[in-house]
């Protein structure tokens, strides 16, 4: 392995892209070394803006000894074919969520990551935030006891204001807005962040029900959506996602049998914890934390890390199977107008 991870971009396809890029570029031990796209003239474009070269041929790319991981930003569609072409070649593989619209295709992806022994990272950012972080603790240290109840919501304008579409040609991201391409709107983009960390909270789901519609018309899929989710250990979780949020909080709440945990997202965020079994310690009513964890590296950083070092990550194949399936059974509910059972 040489002193820097030699990363190619698979694509600029999403929305993140270009920040990642950044990031690599930025880091002191990686650095861009390709380009390829699934569209030939953007990637042209970006590998120019960059200084990089651009391999049209996904294959030959893959093939080079000179690249030791990529960067997936293709359409979620295109995920099953990218990511097994490129571990099955031994690179190291950081993908942007989610890992693939099935849960059959997310299988094969794992099993394929997991025969080829890659580093393999799938960007959950908000695992590495300090309010979450707390939260987990908090729940690992039965402040709550028994969880009972989640509510999660996430939520911004992008349909309102038209976020998704060809701004200039080969620059666009419309397939957003394309359920193929996608596998969902704002529920599958927007609310894969709540619904991951939902499921790394609460544990297996054992069944969900689900509504969806499209309030703005601006693309044919879902941009408005609940689901409510019960988990193996009864806990209730209701995911609530829109692209249709002019204004009004993104909240976090847990409830147990023994206390209350809530976040508000927002400079800070505010965090506010009750919990009966603090008052044996001298504690009553409602605390406002303000020594929460230190933030941990960020998902990309933490990837380079463990190619270089081989030091451990947070976050898993497991992770990236796990939220598929959750998101994939929220679809099928809503799509159905039935409950589904995992």
């Amino acid at each position: 392995m040489p002193d820097k991870v030699r990363v190619a971009m698979l694509s600029f396809a999403h929305v993140h892209a270009p920040g990642y890029a950044d990031q690599v570029e930025r880091h002191p031990e990686a650095e861009l070394a390709a380009v390829w796209d699934e569209d030939p003239i953007r990637g042209r474009m970006e590998a120019e803006k960059r200084n990089l070269p651009f391999v049209e041929d996904l294959d030959a790319l893959l093939a080079r000894d000179d690249i030791d991981a990529v960067v997936v930003d293709t359409p979620t569609n295109l995920h099953p074919l990218v990511i097994t072409k490129a571990a099955r070649a031994g690179k190291h593989v950081f993908t942007e969520k989610a890992l693939t619209i099935t849960t059959e295709e997310a299988t094969a992806v794992r099993d394929t990551v997991r025969a080829a022994e890659i580093c393999f990272m799938i960007s959950l950012p908000s695992r590495c935030r300090p309010e979450i972080l707390f939260a987990k603790q908090v729940l690992e240290q039965g402040f709550l006891g028994t969880v009972t109840e989640m509510r999660a919501r996430v939520a911004h304008m992008a349909a309102l204001d038209r976020w998704f579409g060809p701004a200039k040609e080969h620059s666009g991201n419309a397939w957003f807005g394309d359920v193929e391409a996608a596998g969902g709107g704002a529920f599958f983009d927007l609310g894969c962040h709540r619904a991951d960390i939902m499921r790394w909270f609460l544990g297996e789901p054992h069944s969900v029900a689900a509504r969806m519609n499209n309030v703005s018309g601006a693309y044919d899929i879902d941009d408005n959506m609940v689901a409510v989710v019960e988990f193996r250990n009864k806990a209730l979780g209701v995911l609530d996602v829109s692209w249709v949020h002019r204004r009004g909080p993104n909240p976090l709440e847990i409830y147990g049998t023994e206390g209350y945990l809530s976040i508000e997202a927002g400079p800070g965020p505010r965090v506010w914890l009750e919990s009966t079994r603090l008052e044996a310690s001298g504690v009553q009513g409602a605390i406002v934390p303000s020594n929460l964890p230190p933030a941990l590296p960020s998902p990309l950083e933490q990837w380079i890390s463990a190619i270089l070092h081989n030091t451990p990550m947070s976050i898993s194949i497991d992770d990236g199977w796990n939220l598929t399936q959750l998101l994939e059974g929220c679809y099928k509910a809503a799509r159905t107008g039935q409950a589904v059972v995992f």
